[in-house]
C-alpha cells in the first residue's frame, strides 16, 4: 500500500467511526474511574491522594487520557475532511473550535491531578487541601466547562449531518437531546457526562454498519 492510499484510508469514514468508537470508549472509562476515586462529601474531597485505591483509579484514568484526547481529535480530523467544502466557514469554524477546546479542557483537568500525583509521589508534602483544590478545579475544567464544549461539538455535528443529508433524523434528534442536557443541566450529574462518549460510539457504530451509497453509483 502506498502513502497515497494510506491518506486516502485515514480520510474515509469508516476511519472516524474507529477513532470515534475508540474515543467513546475510552472516554467512558475515564469518567467511572474518576468516578469511583470521587469524595462523597466535600469534607473527604481532599483524601483522595492518600487513599490507594482511590488514588490508583485516578493515576490508571490519568494514563487513559492522553489516548482519548489522540482518538478524538483524528475524529474531528476525519469529520472535517469529510465536509470538505460542503459545509459553510460558520459551522466549521464551531465545529473545529469546540472539539479543540474539548480536548484542551480535557488535558488540563489531567494535568492538574497529575502535578498533585506528582509531588506526591516525590515525598513532598500535599494537604487535603491542596488536593480537594486540585479535584475542584479538574471537576469544573471537565464537568463543566469541558462539558459545555462537547454540547456545542454534538450539536453542530448534528446540525451539519441533518444540512447534508448524512444523519438519520433520529440520530440527530438524539445528538440535540444530548447537546442540550449537557449545555443546560448545571451542575452535570455522573449520568449526564456519559452522555457525550454514548453519543459518540452510537454515530461510530452508524457509520460503521451504513452501506456507502458511493459505492453503488
Amino acid at each position: 500500500m502506498n502513502r497515497a492510499s494510506v491518506a486516502r484510508a485515514v480520510r474515509q469514514p469508516k476511519a472516524a467511526a474507529v477513532a470515534g468508537l475508540a474515543f467513546g470508549l475510552i472516554l467512558g472509562a475515564v469518567l467511572l474511574l474518576l468516578r469511583s476515586a470521587a469524595p462523597e462529601t466535600v469534607a473527604e474531597s481532599g483524601s483522595w491522594v492518600v487513599d490507594l485505591e482511590r488514588r490508583g483509579a485516578v493515576v490508571t484514568a490519568l494514563t487513559l487520557i492522553p489516548f482519548a484526547g489522540i482518538a478524538f481529535l483524528w475524529f474531528v480530523a476525519v469529520v472535517r475532511s469529510q465536509l470538505g467544502g460542503k459545509e459553510d466557514r460558520f459551522f466549521e469554524t464551531v465545529f473545529l473550535g469546540s472539539g479543540l477546546l474539548f480536548v484542551a479542557m480535557l488535558f488540563s483537568a489531567a494535568a492538574v491531578l497529575s502535578a498533585v500525583l506528582s509531588l506526591a509521589s516525590e515525598g513532598a508534602p500535599v494537604s487535603e487541601e491542596v488536593a480537594a483544590n486540585a479535584w475542584a478545579i479538574a471537576s469544573a475544567l471537565l464537568g463543566e466547562f469541558g462539558a459545555r464544549m462537547a454540547a456545542v461539538f454534538t450539536i453542530v455535528v448534528s446540525t451539519a449531518g441533518r444540512r447534508l443529508g448524512s444523519l438519520p433524523r433520529p440520530v440527530a434528534l438524539l445528538g440535540y437531546a444530548c447537546g442540550l442536557l449537557l449545555l443546560l443541566t448545571p451542575p452535570l450529574p455522573t449520568w449526564a457526562r456519559l452522555l457525550f462518549p454514548l453519543w459518540v460510539i452510537a454515530l461510530s457504530v452508524l457509520v460503521l454498519l451504513r452501506r456507502p451509497v458511493q459505492a453503488e453509483a
